[in-house]
């Protein structure tokens, strides 16, 4: 994956800013949410996440992110937006954006939204940078910021053959997550030197303690649960003693330390590092509000944007490359830089499943 741990240097340093100074300096007569006059020579940045609907409160949390973002870094490059995804539909949404001059997209949020707003943008040559994980979805000029589970997969396999694991298995949800999950260990471990033994799949949470006892005549030392804390809880029983249990970057929101069984299990994440100073950071300018944990994607979108719009004259087009930057850039979730394909490469951690959350094993590089 072509890391260093040699210390981020230079211009993909981002560093949040504490302070009440902080939120006054960017500070703005003109609210975040609602767009300035179509005609007027200012640079604009749309959001497009759910407003309302089922999806509501994680698409008000990543709005919420990135308009902290605005007031931390006091950038006066660009104005911000919010479009409500779920009201209307997401290509309304985008439309909407596209009409009123927003020269760049941060969002959506779903991947079905993400592919039904790529063609608008694509003819009006406005860049999305979206927060789905779904890899996918990527299109030109359309770039995929969420975790993806590949990498993260990736990152604890080749933690786990290190410290001599050889032999794996998997147990997976049926659908396009488990699917991409178990193509990635079959890569890892192969690039590793290992042996993947079986892959069982099921239908539904329920089901993936069956999942492994399916795997009862099979010889392994690693077992990848590539499903969510509660899929892994009721699994976990079923889980021969002696063998390391691995999971996925969805076990960060914590959970699966309910089960004594797999409490010190392996999973990569985003580094925890600035995670804890920006949630202080969020409570203080949103107070009674916890974010989840992928709120940090609308904050590191709007520290990327701040960084390229640098370059960003009035009313000329986002500056894509330095989007493409090879160096990358580093905010809440480390360091990340987009491929060649599109999609967000990250320097995850490995972290071990305690009682009460989960502590450091393994941390994340700190440069590319």
């Amino acid at each position: 994956m072509a890391f260093s741990d040699s210390p981020a240097q230079g211009r993909r340093s981002f560093i949040l800013i504490a302070g009440a100074a902080a939120l006054l300096a960017g500070c703005s007569t003109r609210p975040l949410d609602r767009p300035g006059p179509v005609g007027s020579r200012v640079n604009r940045v749309a959001v497009l996440v759910p407003l309302s609907g089922p999806d509501a409160a994680v698409g008000r949390a990543l709005g919420n992110a990135a308009r902290l973002a605005m007031l931390d870094t006091g950038t006066k490059a660009f104005e911000l937006t919010l479009f409500d995804t779920a009201q209307r539909g997401a290509p309304v949404a985008a439309q909407n954006a596209i009409a009123t001059n927003h020269g760049l997209i941060l969002g959506p949020l779903l991947s079905e939204d993400v592919r039904a707003v790529t063609p608008l943008a694509q003819r009006a040559r406005v860049p999305v940078i979206a927060f789905s994980n779904d890899r996918d979805a990527t299109s030109r000029g359309t770039y995929i910021l969420g975790f993806t589970p590949t990498q993260a997969v990736e990152r604890v396999v080749v933690e786990a053959a290190q410290r001599g694991s050889r032999r794996f298995a998997a147990v997976a949800p049926a659908g396009a997550y488990g699917q991409r999950s178990a193509q990635a260990l079959a890569a890892a471990v192969q690039e590793a030197g290992g042996q993947l033994v079986g892959v069982e799949t099921y239908a539904a949470p329920g089901q993936a303690r069956a999942a492994v006892q399916r795997l009862s005549s099979r010889q392994y030392d690693a077992l990848l649960i590539a499903d969510a804390p509660r899929a892994a809880v009721l699994a976990a029983p079923a889980i021969p003693a002696g063998v390391r249990v691995l999971g996925m970057e969805l076990w960060a929101s914590g959970g699966a330390g309910t089960s004594p069984r797999l409490r010190g299990a392996w999973f990569a994440s985003p580094t925890q590092g600035q995670w804890g100073q920006f949630l202080q950071r969020y409570k203080a300018r949103y107070p009674g509000q916890t974010p989840p944990r992928i709120a940090s994607l609308g904050y590191d979108a709007v520290l990327l944007t701040a960084r390229a719009a640098r370059g960003w004259a009035p009313g000329r087009r986002f500056p894509l490359g330095a989007i493409d930057d090879r160096e990358g850039f580093a905010g809440v979730d480390g360091i990340f830089r987009f491929r060649t394909d599109n999609v967000a490469q990250r320097a995850f951690e490995v972290r071990a499943v305690t009682a009460g959350g989960s502590t450091l094993v393994s941390p994340a590089p700190t440069s590319f």
